[in-house]
């Protein structure tokens, strides 16, 4: 028998009332403003910050992924291919979109479609598993004429620093090389460094494009040697790729070896990320540690521009100040943040300013023309008594606004446990180091170290939103110990049965090796009190912290039904932006979140395929589209690994 028509009437009212209540109810806002994302962390003073505010608090949560991008550029490292790690952040420019894998390939994209327009393949030579890091590409920096040529190539260029110590310059429209630059659009890295194997030297973070320059650093391998290639820093001309100038981070007064390479040896590098103010014509550099990294008793004053911020006049790659953060660095508490410029009313009377976070969790706040502090940073005692030769700093910098945010005490009475058995575990082990505060020198006995080497702060960088004057910053609270082995003893190890994260490095040249690992019980979990990881909000303009919470949990590290809202251990960072909305990855378990920037409510939580441990980015390219917010998602060798480049807007 054929149903009435009213029952058909009635079902599709019903299906209507349906559809209807699933949805926010909410249309999308067109009004408000546009913008692209054309530099790596947002703007060259790397503030992570979007004045984008069609996806905002009120409708946050109602995101869905647009599309998905996969490469198809990931391992794990079980093959003849070296494990990889997907830390990109995209670009947006031009209509386009740009980023590189850990392979070294660039693709650009339709930023509202993911589809493909080209692909440039660098051939990458170094692809085998030696040496002790992932492959890796953070992102690649675009550059334009001031004033174009018509019919010319490479009015528009991609610029890309490679694995295999290249720097590659492409044209933006055809991912083509640009034949006037160096030879056939590659300029080759590792001449004047000093002799090294591949693995040992090459850039990791993206370039700065400023005055019509490339200027580039380099990573470096930890802990290996003391006479490490050089950590120069060199500009090239954007159009040509001629060598304009070279920063050897030397102490002022040194004296070169007439028979040395063309730029000294063991000298602090700069692997992270660097920032530029095109009106002052400065570069703000981060420095790393000389090496080795965890004994300076060789060091002879070469680490006078370690763990610091250095401006350079970026027109000659002349010092204009430099300020120090870690004195005598002995810990690998290198300068891992970007330096990230701002200038708010009220922050130091409406100082031209630097905030210089570090993995310490503290921030230094400097006048970007000078160097000197905003406000008053105090040098206090720390401990002494380092083993035989080493040459401690008496004293190290504490900030006072804001300060410290991460916690340091760590006693067997206040150790972590699941249970007594573990948590008693914890309070012998540490009862058997030695601990007697922040900078407890390495020692032959074990001695705890926090925080980690990975932070605190690492290079995912902070957040800054100039309207509110409020500065983000994700930190991992974890600890691990630092044990000086002798030379014998080293010989005797196994060095085949030891892996990350339980480490051995010989520091060959030094009188001794040195043993680092985690402290965690024998449950796998951290020994020190949680959160693991943490989201914090400063107001930059009191210097106190206006709310922190937990970051990440147990799942994906542990198994059901231990999941618990403990915090995780995070790599990558966050932006902001004007609707109001923070929104990070980073952590261990699979998840892309929001947070509400006025009290730290997490308003949106997405699982995602494997752990995000990048930089999001966000870009809405007219009055007429919507925005859209990115993020790469390709785990670590100690988790899942992937390829996901995942772009999320509101739904129609």
């Amino acid at each position: 028998m054929t149903p009435p028509r009213r029952l058909f009437t009635a079902l599709a009212l019903a299906s209507a009332a349906a559809l209807i209540g699933c949805d926010s109810g909410e249309a999308i806002d067109y009004s408000g403003p546009t913008g692209d994302w054309p530099i790596y962390q947002g703007d060259p003073g790397a503030m992570h910050y979007s004045p984008l505010d069609q996806v905002h608090r009120g409708n946050v949560a109602d995101l869905e992924v647009a599309w998905t991008h996969r490469s198809g550029d990931y391992s794990d490292g079980r093959g003849e291919v070296g494990a990889t790690t997907f830390q990109a952040t995209p670009i947006v420019v031009n209509d386009t979109m740009y980023y590189c894998t850990p392979f070294q390939r660039v693709f650009a994209l339709d930023p509202e479609t993911g589809e493909e327009k080209w692909v440039f393949d660098p051939e990458l030579r170094l692809r085998g598993g030696a040496g002790p890091y992932p492959l890796n590409c953070r992102g690649v920096t675009y550059w334009e004429e001031p004033r174009p040529k018509p019919g010319q190539e490479c009015q528009r260029r991609i610029l890309h620093g490679t694995r295999d110590s290249e720097l590659i310059a492409l044209d933006a429209d055809t991912g083509l090389p640009c034949s006037g630059f160096g030879d056939n659009g590659r300029v080759a890295l590792r001449e004047g460094i000093g002799e090294a194997p591949p693995w040992e030297y090459y850039p990791t973070s993206p370039v700065l494009a400023i005055d019509d320059l490339v200027v580039i650093g380099a990573l470096i391998a930890d802990n290996l040697r003391i006479d490490a290639p050089s950590g120069v820093v060199r500009a090239f001309d954007v159009r040509s790729g001629r060598l304009v100038w070279a920063w050897d981070p030397v102490p002022p007064a040194w004296k070169k070896d007439p028979n040395g390479p063309t730029y000294a040896l063991g000298t602090p590098n700069v692997w992270s990320i660097l920032t530029g103010d095109a009106e002052r014509h400065l570069v703000f550099v981060p420095t790393g540690n000389p090496a080795p990294d965890l004994f300076g008793g060789l060091r002879e004053g070469i680490d006078y521009y370690g763990s610091s911020t250095v401006a350079l006049d970026s027109r000659t790659g002349e010092v204009v100040w430099h300020f120090q953060t870690v004195h005598h660095d002995v810990w690998d508490f290198d300068a891992a943040s970007p330096p990230t410029l701002f200038q708010i009313p009220g922050v130091a009377e409406g100082a031209p300013a630097v905030a210089q976070p570090t993995k310490m969790g503290m921030i230094f706040l400097l006048h970007r023309e000078t160097g000197e502090p905003l406000y008053p940073v105090e040098e206090r005692p720390v401990p002494q008594g380092g083993v035989p030769g080493e040459k401690l700093s008496p004293t190290q910098p504490f900030p006072t606004h804001p300060e410290p945010l991460h916690p340091t005490e760590i006693t067997p009475d206040n150790v972590f446990g699941f249970t007594p058995w573990d948590r008693g575990y914890c309070a012998d082990l540490v009862r058997s180091l030695k601990y007697e505060g922040p900078y407890t020198p390495p020692s032959f006995e074990g001695s705890i170290q926090t925080p980690h080497t990975t932070g605190g702060m690492n290079w995912g960088g902070v957040a800054i939103d100039p309207v509110n004057g409020l500065l983000f910053t994700n930190q991992t609270h974890m600890a691990l110990v630092n044990q000086i082995v002798t030379r014998e003893e080293a010989e005797q190890l196994d060095l085949s049965e030891i892996h990350y994260p339980n480490e051995l490095y010989l520091m060959t040249g030094t009188p001794y090796a040195i043993r680092r690992f985690p402290l965690m019980s024998n449950f796998g979990a951290p020994c020190n009190e949680p959160p693991w990881g943490s989201l914090q909000a400063v107001d930059l303009r009191t210097g106190e912290v206006r709310w922190r919470v937990s970051l990440g949990t147990t799942r994906d590290q542990a198994p059901p039904p231990l999941w618990f809202d403990l915090g995780a251990p995070n790599f990558g960072g966050g932006i902001v932006t004007a609707g109001g909305i923070y929104l990070i990855a980073a952590t261990t378990d699979h998840s892309f979140r929001a947070f509400d920037i006025e009290n730290g409510e997490e308003i949106w939580t997405q699982r995602i395929p494997v752990p995000g441990n990048s930089v999001p980015m966000t870009y809405r390219l007219g009055p007429d589209r919507k925005q859209f917010i990115v993020l790469a998602a390709g785990g670590t060798p100690l988790s899942k690994v992937g390829d996901h480049l995942i772009a999320y807007t509101l739904p129609n």
